[in-house]
């Protein structure tokens, strides 16, 4: 469905004498029907950048694109018609209403009048909006704000489904939501997703597959499970035992093999294991014959960021101030309504 081989973007810095300066460097993917791909990387990556690239938002510096069956940047317009786009902002009038909103992109789309409104009523009860539809989209919460977004971008049945950091800034129960229905339409349409997202969670939870990109250059590639299995990181364990039992608990961890990083608090003791050892149940073997009670017991596997930390060392989520050239920028965006006829 999605095939890129050597995309590449640079722009021109106004501010360092026109030098080309390269944001994307050789990206190449391939996207299957129905499945669902996360880019992950910080701010900066070049995660937005190649999103524009494959919607035609802009051409490429080098390389090639098919996407839903059409070239790009040679049929961009064709490859816009297949597509849906979320881009990090809304782009709804604040003072339209609801069903104004998708009634007017399936005008856009070259839907009829009678057609568009059956499209906005099923989209409208897809997406849990029919009691909002209404209201202006200002007055909206931003799950049900991000849900129209959603919406918008399906009313014209598009074979593939980009979504630019979807889920910032919406409560963890409006993600959830959303991602529900996301995997809903990818189910039952057979929808291709294209993500990125910051939230490690969702990248390791909704994505089949995970595409790393540092410094505009995939870096890492594979389904979330394998790429963890590759971090050195060791398992980390907090072990919750009554105050009076936190000593000999910490005894027996640090008598125990392949243990490290033992931590004692005043609730509780955390450690790591060599995940292939057997120092975890040792340690609970230990603890049950000496009868200190185990209140509770938490395994924290390695995540995508300690997979990442161990692959650039930097965190994933880490802040980052825009390069001197990048400051005062307009923020990229994805293709909106004013491209569509494009």
């Amino acid at each position: 469905m999605i095939h890129a081989e050597g995309l590449a973007y640079s722009y021109r810095a106004r501010r360092i004498g026109g030098t080309p300066v390269p944001a994307v460097h050789e990206v190449s993917l391939d996207v299957a029907r129905a499945e669902v791909v996360a880019f992950l990387g910080p701010n900066g990556a070049g995660k937005s950048t190649t999103f524009r690239m494959l919607t035609g938002a802009v051409r490429p510096s080098a390389g090639r694109a098919r996407v839903a069956g059409h070239e790009l940047p040679r049929q961009a317009r064709a490859v816009r018609r297949r597509i849906g786009c979320v881009g990090q902002s809304s782009g709804t009038s604040p003072d339209s209403t609801v069903v104004e909103e998708l009634v007017t992109q399936g005008r856009l789309y070259g839907l009829g009048r009678g057609a568009s409104r059956r499209r906005a009523a099923e989209l409208l009860a897809d997406f849990e909006l029919t009691g909002v539809e209404r209201r202006q989209t200002k007055t909206l919460s931003a799950g049900q704000r991000r849900r129209l977004d959603v919406a918008l971008a399906l009313v014209h049945g598009p074979d593939v489904l980009f979504l630019d950091e979807p889920t910032a800034g919406i409560d963890p129960h409006a993600r959830a939501h959303l991602w529900a229905h996301i995997e809903l339409l990818r189910r039952e349409h057979g929808t291709t997703v294209l993500l990125s997202t910051h939230y490690l969670d969702e990248a390791d939870g909704v994505a089949d597959r995970v595409y790393v990109i540092d410094r505009g250059r995939v870096v890492a590639e594979g389904s979330p499970a394998d790429l963890k299995a590759t971090t050195a990181r060791d398992p980390q364990v907090r072990l919750h035992v009554p105050p009076t039992s936190l000593q000999a608990a910490m005894a027996h961890v640090l008598a125990t093999p392949d243990t490290s990083d033992a931590e004692r608090s005043d609730e509780d003791v955390t450690f790591r294991y060599r995940r292939e050892s057997s120092a975890l149940p040792d340690v609970i073997s230990a603890l049950v014959h000496q009868q200190i009670p185990i209140l509770s017991l938490h395994v924290e596997q390695p995540s995508l960021d300690d997979f990442f930390l161990g692959l650039t060392g930097r965190a994933l989520r880490e802040p980052e101030l825009p390069a001197r050239h990048d400051r005062g920028r307009r923020k990229s965006r994805l293709p909106g309504r004013k491209d569509r006829k494009a």
